[in-house]
């Protein structure tokens, strides 16, 4: 993923409690002459799509929303937002642990490591974890690291041994852009008001 014009800061949290949306991916299909399907997966993964307006809000949230959205340019800038439903390396009310995630395995030579979420056999890419949420180990033990919170990298003070495990636990923000240039706000009463249509989309490499 191209890291230019991303701006390292969250879509404020309480605006997106309200979100809808979840993951999308690709397909071709082409049902045949005999009636059978034949599918072809056009992408490689997944891309997640959100919706945070129609919820009704204060007038102050509704500026801070309209602040943010002029402070990013539209879709100019990317952003991170926090996914309520999708935040962490485990299960949601769960605690990182350093053996949530298979990270890599190691050679006696390689020190980086980027970091993933598996979803059966599809490894997701995670680009932006949450600082100072990030936990390591090697076979189960932790190690010293360093990691940048900008791309998903750790790096290890030293190599693993051949063929040990490396593993990882961390909270993580998806990196997005407004899908729009033009937010539609209607006052619904004294004090409050809504954003009609807010969507975002993930960046993905």
């Amino acid at each position: 993923m191209s890291l230019a014009n991303f701006h390292e800061v969250r879509f404020p949290v309480p605006l997106a409690l309200a979100a809808t949306g979840g993951p999308e991916r690709r397909t071709d299909v082409v049902t045949l002459a005999s009636g059978a399907e034949a599918r072809n997966a056009v992408w490689a993964g997944s891309r997640r799509r959100w919706d945070v307006g129609s919820a009704a809000l204060k007038l102050d949230a509704l500026q801070d929303l309209v602040a943010f959205f002029e402070a990013r340019g539209g879709r100019l800038h990317g952003f991170r937002f926090r996914d309520a439903l999708d935040d962490r390396s485990c299960a949601v009310g769960e605690m990182p642990a350093a053996t949530d995630q298979m990270i890599g395995m190691g050679d006696g030579a390689q020190t980086r490591f980027r970091l993933v979420k598996a979803y059966g056999d599809y490894a997701r890419r995670i680009w932006k974890p949450v600082a100072g949420s990030v936990l390591v180990a090697v076979n189960g033990v932790a190690i010293p690291f360093s990691v940048d919170e900008t791309n998903g990298e750790v790096t290890l003070d030293s190599a693993p041994e051949p063929d040990a495990v490396v593993s990882a636990g961390f909270r993580f923000d998806c990196p997005v852009r407004f899908d729009t240039d033009r937010l539609d706000i209607t006052l619904e009463g004294f004090g409050a008001g809504k954003a009609l249509r807010v969507p975002l989309i993930e960046l993905v490499g």
